[in-house]
């Protein structure tokens, strides 16, 4: 097939499939589930990906979380010679009512993090976008089999909201379901870009996240006697902004990073000097050796807000590290491919070259120590009539994580499905199109 009769072929495929696409992606929007509970999505994705000529393994993911079941998904459709290229799509939703009041919006509730209680569900992250543009693009490259040569590895992977879920899936040996892929892809859904366009940045994207909980332990007492204890809730707030000082005041101030206290949680009445505080954080950095610093200059201040309160050795603070996911790096060759790629096919005017941001994703743990070069690219899925009025008039679009969070379905996956084919048959075969 010449050049220019599969760039006529892409497209007409593209807009044969957008319906249907819609309709499953409407579809996985009204039925959110959250990580550690994908059992339809996996399941629907695994069906469509087989019914394609994928060899599918389903089940994938090795928890550390207790009763948690393994619902990762490794697709692998082989066509020869050639690269083996690995794309990811996470499956997993937010504990969020949604209020968008779309026709199509989550009414699904579920019990989250032990609480006894319900709440919403809702795909306010894109997920249920980056599933559809996956289907999408296994429809089209197994349509497309005499364009392309190598391998093709497809991955839908739960809990990248909370849970660990690369690393449970890799954990579980999703490599040994798959060839070590030579490349890694992915994109992410944003309402900071409209729908249309999409955005890159080669070295730093997005940054390491590492959650600590941290016990300030006091010794409780009579709120009308505070002398007979040690009050941790003073020892909290004295060390909450203590901590303001680590970015600010010890680390190189060429290097991002963000410290922040999410959670304090301590006492029971007005009345009684609890026994202990448990402060949940979040540290966010682009280098391990400065995480590393950032959690030794925590311990090192909660040990010294705790000597200077009179707390007694026995009773010194606790810091757990909880979870950690690596910093996103998209390999600089690997992502000035992808450039081109994106260029040919939508059009400068639709590219956006990107700034690292602050915010964690462990689509990291796929490059697996940056051995695998990888790469993930940014999808609009703003409404481009809104995103003008909002940056005419400087309010916000909704943005991920709110409950207002609307993707425009036709243009967010037409324009995520050709980008990532785009970039698919790039390296794939490494065939020049003007797509």
């Amino acid at each position: 097939m010449k050049n220019n009769d599969l760039a006529v072929s892409l497209d007409s495929l593209i807009e044969a499939e957008l319906p249907a696409l819609v309709d499953c992606y409407k579809m996985l929007h009204a039925m959110p589930e959250l990580s550690g509970q994908e059992e339809k999505t996996s399941a629907f994705l695994a069906g469509e990906l087989r019914s394609l000529g994928f060899t599918v393994t389903e089940g994938l993911g090795k928890y550390r979380q207790a009763g948690w079941r393994g619902f990762g998904v490794v697709a692998v459709l082989s066509n020869g010679e050639g690269p083996t290229v690995l794309v990811r799509a996470d499956m997993d939703a937010l504990p969020i009512e949604e209020k968008t009041c779309l026709p199509y919006a989550s009414t699904v509730t579920a019990c989250f993090g032990g609480q006894a209680q319900p709440v919403g569900v809702m795909h306010a992250c894109g997920h249920d976008v980056h599933v559809t543009c996956l289907i999408g693009t296994a429809r089209l490259l197994a349509r497309l089999k005499q364009s392309w040569r190598g391998t093709l590895v497809l991955v839908g992977q739960p809990a990248e909201e909370g849970g660990g879920g690369a690393q449970a899936m890799l954990d579980d040996g999703a490599y040994q379901h798959c060839p070590r892929p030579d490349y890694a892809l992915a994109l992410h859904a944003t309402a900071q870009l409209p729908a249309g366009m999409v955005g890159y940045a080669p070295g730093n994207f997005m940054a390491s996240l590492t959650e600590v909980e941290l016990t300030l332990r006091g010794v409780g007492a009579h709120g009308s006697a505070p002398e007979r204890g040690k009050d941790p809730i003073v020892m909290a707030a004295q060390l909450v902004l203590a901590l303001q000082t680590i970015v600010s005041r010890e680390l190189n101030p060429l290097e991002p990073a963000v410290v922040t206290v999410g959670s304090i949680h301590g006492g029971t009445a007005s009345n009684v000097i609890p026994d202990q505080v448990v402060l949940q954080l979040s540290i966010r950095t682009y280098d391990d050796a400065v995480r590393d610093q950032i959690v030794a200059s925590l311990e090192r201040m909660a040990r010294g807000v705790a000597l200077s309160a009179g707390v007694p050795e026995e009773r010194a603070p606790l810091v757990q590290l909880k979870t950690s996911h690596p910093a996103n790096y998209n390999d600089p060759q690997l992502t000035g491919r992808v450039a081109g790629s994106l260029k040919g096919a939508l059009g400068e005017p639709a590219l956006y070259l990107a700034q690292p941001v602050m915010a964690s994703e462990d689509f990291g743990y796929w490059g697996l120590g940056r051995s695998i070069p990888s790469c993930m690219f940014w999808l609009g899925a703003a409404d481009p009539v809104l995103f003008r009025q909002s940056q005419e008039t400087g309010v916000p679009v909704p943005s991920n994580h709110s409950p207002l969070f609307a993707p425009l379905p036709e243009p967010t996956i037409r324009t995520g499905v050709k980008a990532t084919v785009a970039c698919l048959l790039e390296l794939l075969g490494k065939l020049d199109c003007a797509l």
